[in-house]
């Protein structure tokens, strides 16, 4: 199978850089890895949309290692050049998330992408958040203060939208420290917009990249205290991930092509006792959702999500919502919702 792009020139000046992204971010992860004595490496993994007639896509990813235990760096390319009843003509991003092995080294998210439609009219949508288990204000500070330099104009609305989208509303607290985020973003420039993507995803990548090198510098050999924050931390990601991030769930809803790379940002191990306290505080269904979730993790306190488990819960966040469409509004957001599924039907 081969992937074909799309045509339009937007979509390849987005393509372009994207794969720029995720080489600079890969590359770098590697080196941090090779300078700290370990030589864990990325491995690509492709995946076909429609065999390749409608794009796809190539991850790197890495697990299980000294240095990460969870890693997946994202690029893809979807588009309905040969369909013209979809108003969709592309969608192109980057969607990477590290969870470093150490608890004092905080995980991170970023996500840089530009949907086009066949009229013409298109959007970009940024996002970058810091996850620290172990929270440490000076990597907090360093990370906005990167984000800032690169979108000052924009800096103060990315923050405000960020702390909104990645807000709790069960547990009443923030997924992480740092939040930037601007969705459904244009100007009628866009050569200016494309240059603030790559400003953004380039200053999230190097900022985040000093930060776990001086975790792994200076950091001394874990307490079981901060090992236990990290779990509970990693938990309430993945609570997070699967009954609110509203990317995650159109992703599954849109096709089962690629399963494994949308479910590539869950942490390695949960805490289920942890999990299941959390069932009580859910609204309905989004209890029931919980329980699913639940349900279909290893029993036992401490529970793997490996490859199989991944499957299994992409397949219970897609028949809720499948069975319960009227949730979804239940999800975070931003300042406005994109019509990510609507997109790509006729």
């Amino acid at each position: 199978m081969k992937r074909t792009a799309a045509a339009s020139t937007q979509s390849k000046q987005a393509s372009g850089l994207v794969s720029s992204l995720q080489q600079r971010f890969v590359q770098g992860l590697e080196r941090l890895a090779r300078l700290h004595g370990t030589w864990q490496s990325f491995a690509p993994v492709e995946w076909f949309r429609d065999q390749g007639i409608h794009g796809g896509g190539i991850r790197f990813a890495t697990q299980d290692g000294e240095l990460y235990g969870r890693g997946s760096v994202n690029v893809s390319q979807v588009h309905y050049d040969d369909m013209p009843d979809k108003k969709l003509g592309s969608a192109t991003a980057i969607s990477t998330i590290i969870h470093p092995v150490h608890p004092m080294a905080p995980s991170v998210h970023i996500h840089i992408s530009w949907t086009e439609m066949k009229s013409g009219r298109g959007y970009w949508r940024m996002m970058a958040d810091l996850n620290p288990s172990n929270e440490i204000d000076a990597d907090r500070e360093t990370f906005f203060a990167s984000l800032k330099q690169a979108a000052p104009e924009q800096f103060d609305s990315a923050r405000a939208q960020g702390e909104r989208y990645f807000y709790i509303p069960a547990l009443k607290r923030h997924r992480g420290v740092a939040h930037f985020y601007l969705e459904n973003y244009g100007t009628d420039d866009m050569e200016a917009d494309y240059l603030l993507a790559k400003s953004v995803g380039e200053a999230a990548i190097d900022s985040y990249l000093n930060i776990l090198a001086h975790a792994l510098e200076t950091s001394p050999e874990a307490t079981d205290e901060q090992r236990a924050r990290q779990l509970a931390y990693h938990t309430l990601y993945f609570f997070q991930v699967l009954t609110l991030d509203r990317g995650t769930t159109t992703g599954l809803l849109i096709h089962d092509q690629n399963d494994l790379g949308i479910m590539g940002s869950l942490p390695g191990c949960m805490d289920r006792d942890l999990l299941a306290s959390w069932v009580s505080r859910m609204p309905s269904p989004q209890d029931q959702l919980l329980k699913s979730l639940i349900a279909a993790l290893p029993e036992g306190p401490v529970s793997l999500v490996d490859d199989a488990v991944k499957q299994s819960l992409a397949t219970v966040v897609r028949n809720h919502y499948r069975a319960h469409p009227e949730a979804i509004a239940m999800q975070a957001s931003g300042d406005s919702i994109p019509p990510t599924v609507a997109n790509h039907k006729n």
